[in-house]
């Protein structure tokens, strides 16, 4: 489902990626790992196409992402679920409108849209904050609309990007165990972290980054301390 090709990314010839090879298969759950400035948001700036390698190519779902016009760019991130650390809720809609904002803006009929939201909320277990604004939920109850929001239209792929970076250790435990059960309907999950504790409790599929480079690559694993060494 993801694929990346001999993946390299510089930025004023510094390189930020090199020669990444790797595939990320429907349905799979994967954490994305490296200290800072190992290259994991270039990575994923390049998978919802914010960014081009500058050689390699870049695949999800069999397109070649590095061929996209500027105007395909804004259907593929419509196919694609993206959740965020700073969550970016619209602040004066609902937790219902919020998550029903790209359904609208797809044309999608307004019963259509009352029952793909109402399940999305249930997925997430907050179907009964519907009508509450952003400000009148926790961090963790904001992070959960901006998950409801990436699966309402139905992702293929769920792209993380640092999801748990502004909530304490249990909050974060449940949104990562949230994200692990959206996997197992079918959907690819990959989740970039520093967070040592829940790539340890989770012991899913870790992909490693050093220094741009792919350092390792382990299913089942934990957060090698030796990434942050020097």
């Amino acid at each position: 489902m993801i694929r990346l090709q001999h993946v390299s990314k510089s930025y004023g010839g510094r390189p930020a990626l090199k020669d990444i090879n790797l595939h990320v298969a429907l349905g799979e759950f994967a954490f994305l790992v490296g200290p800072s400035g190992a290259g994991k948001s270039t990575m994923m700036r390049l998978l919802y196409r914010e960014e081009v390698p500058t050689s390699g190519s870049v695949f999800i779902g069999g397109v070649n992402l590095n061929r996209l016009s500027p105007r395909q760019i804004p259907l593929l991130r419509r196919r694609l679920g993206i959740i965020f650390q700073d969550y970016k809720l619209l602040t004066r809609q609902t937790a219902f409108d919020n998550v029903a904002y790209i359904l609208r803006a797809l044309g999608v009929d307004e019963k259509d849209v009352r029952k793909r939201v109402t399940s999305a909320l249930n997925v997430v277990n907050l179907e009964d904050k519907a009508d509450a604004f952003p400000d009148e939920l926790s961090g963790g109850e904001q992070q959960r609309v901006g998950i409801a929001r990436a699966i309402v239209n139905g992702p293929p792929v769920l792209l993380a990007d640092e999801p748990t970076g502004n909530l304490d250790p249990a909050t974060s435990l449940e949104i990562v165990q949230l994200l692990s059960r959206i996997s197992e309907r079918g959907t690819t999950v990959l989740i970039s972290t520093h967070d040592h504790t829940i790539v340890d409790a989770m012991r899913r599929r870790v992909i490693a980054l050093k220094n741009g480079e792919l350092f390792s690559d382990v299913d089942s694993g934990v957060y090698d301390m030796d990434l942050t060494a020097v």
